[in-house]
């Protein structure tokens, strides 16, 4: 039970840091936004290190490379995210984004050896066709109006996140849930100064009101990403994943309260379908 709890609190802390993510992508762009998100949660992550020192001795040469390789790509899938919410539909590409949970199912029974029962297999499906129905404009996909650069670039986001959740439980179930984050973010700047330019300047982090959202969006991700991580050490990452990842349902409604966003009827019915496939998935994995 302890699992589905963090697994929900990670489905509503994404949920929340996305609307203040795509108030930051719009007040300072992808690429300061990316930085000043890495120095806070870094800055909110460093004391506690000195006392996690006794997990980071177990870890090989190996996990660390593979550590490094995958804070490296999901960094870059911060710059992609972030750049897609400044230009594309928030709603569309928070959908597409979270997609990566349907991924990083298939991707942890091919690889990690993950195993659902049929009725958890059901209820999974339940969840995707809720996500789906809550955020896509069914109308819009018959007319061919989806595939733009913003779209292009949440579908690489997506299949970024996808195999960055699959394989980090390879170092989280060696090393603990809290050393993997870390160690990426510790990455990050370099793969930044890869592709930063003279063009791609750091703003202030105030920079057009930018601190609050800045700061909010920062933390809140941060404690929804290291819930996960707690998540998926106790349990199978294809359970956590479709519960976790399913947040857009609930950034639809947060949209609503927030941006005045509309909800049509069929996102209310998949915002329904999406919590009963997460309540069955959550009883039927206790």
């Amino acid at each position: 039970m302890l699992t589905i709890i963090f697994a929900l609190i990670s489905f509503v802390g994404w949920a929340i840091s996305d609307l203040y993510t795509t108030i930051l992508a719009r007040k300072m762009g992808a690429y300061s936004g990316t930085f000043w998100s890495i120095v806070i949660s870094l800055v909110i992550l460093t004391p506690y290190a000195f006392f996690q020192l006794a997990d980071l001795r177990k870890i090989t040469l190996e996990i660390f490379i593979l550590n490094i390789v995958l804070g490296i790509i999901f960094t870059i899938s911060g710059l992609t995210f972030l750049k897609a919410l400044k230009i594309g539909n928030a709603s569309l590409v928070s959908t597409i984004g979270s997609s990566f949970c349907a991924l990083v199912v298939l991707l942890s029974m091919i690889f990690l050896g993950d195993r659902v029962s049929e009725t958890q297999g059901i209820s999974i499906i339940i969840i995707f066709l809720g996500l789906i129905l809550s955020s896509f404009d069914l109308k819009e996909l018959k007319k061919g109006k989806i595939l733009n650069k913003g779209i292009i670039l949440a579908i690489i986001t997506m299949l970024i996140w996808g195999i960055y959740y699959t394989f980090i439980k390879i170092p989280i179930s060696q090393i603990g849930w809290f050393w993997p984050n870390y160690i990426f973010l510790i990455s990050s700047p370099l793969v930044l100064l890869i592709f930063g330019s003279r063009k791609l300047k750091i703003e202030r982090p105030n920079i057009n009101g930018a601190f609050i959202p800045l700061f909010l969006a920062s933390i809140i991700a941060l404690a929804a990403e290291l819930s996960f991580n707690f998540a998926i050490s106790k349990n199978l990452t294809a359970i956590v994943a479709p519960i976790a990842g399913s947040y857009p349902a609930l950034f639809v409604v947060l949209a609503f309260f927030f941006f005045k966003d509309p909800i049509t009827k069929q996102q209310i019915l998949g915002i329904v379908t999406t919590l009963i496939g997460i309540v069955l998935l959550s009883i039927l994995s206790v």
